[in-house]
C-alpha cells in the first residue's frame, strides 16, 4: 500500500512548520517544500480547518503550527487527507462481504491497529529531531 502523494505533502508540510517555527507564506512554503502552489495552499487549508496550523492575514501574513509539534502525530496528518487508515475495504461499515464468519477481517483489522498504533507513536517534533527538514536545509538553520 502507499500514501497518497497528498498525504505526502500534508507530512511534508507540517514538517516544514515545525523546522520553521516563524511565519512563512505559502510560496515560501510551496517552493521550500517543492510542492506546487496550487496543492499547498489546498492542503494548508484543511490544515487550519483541522486545528493543526494557524493562518495570519495581511503583509506580515503567513503560517505556523497551531499546536506543539509534541501534539501532532504522524496518523493524525495522514488520516486529515485519507480517512481513518483501513488495510481492507471490508473493514468499513457500510461493506459487507458476505461471509459471516470472516477470518480475514479479524487479521486485517487486528494489522490496521498495528500500523495506526504505529503511526500514534511518531509526533513531529520526535520526526524533526532526528533528521534534517526535507527541503534541504540543515538543522536549526533558518533560511531567508
Amino acid at each position: 500500500m502507499v500514501m497518497t502523494l497528498e498525504a505526502d505533502y500534508a507530512v511534508r508540510i507540517v514538517e516544514y512548520l515545525t523546522k520553521h517555527p516563524e511565519r512563512r507564506d505559502a510560496r515560501r512554503i510551496s517552493e521550500e517544500t517543492q510542492i506546487p502552489l496550487r496543492f499547498s495552499l489546498k492542503i494548508l487549508r484543511e490544515l487550519v480547518a483541522e486545528g493543526f496550523v494557524c493562518s495570519f492575514k495581511g503583509a506580515k501574513g503567513g503560517y505556523t503550527l497551531a499546536k506543539p509539534p509534541e501534539e501532532i502525530t504522524l496518523r493524525q496528518v495522514i488520516e486529515l487527507v485519507e480517512g481513518p487508515y483501513m488495510l481492507s475495504r471490508c473493514q468499513k461499515e457500510e461493506y459487507s462481504c458476505g461471509r459471516e464468519h470472516c477470518r480475514l477481517h479479524t487479521i486485517y483489522e487486528k494489522i490496521s491497529q498495528d500500523v495506526r498504533r504505529e503511526l500514534d507513536s511518531y509526533t513531529f517534533a520526535m520526526i524533526c529531531a532526528k533528521e534534517p527538514c526535507s527541503c534541504g536545509c540543515e538543522e536549526g538553520e533558518k533560511t531567508t
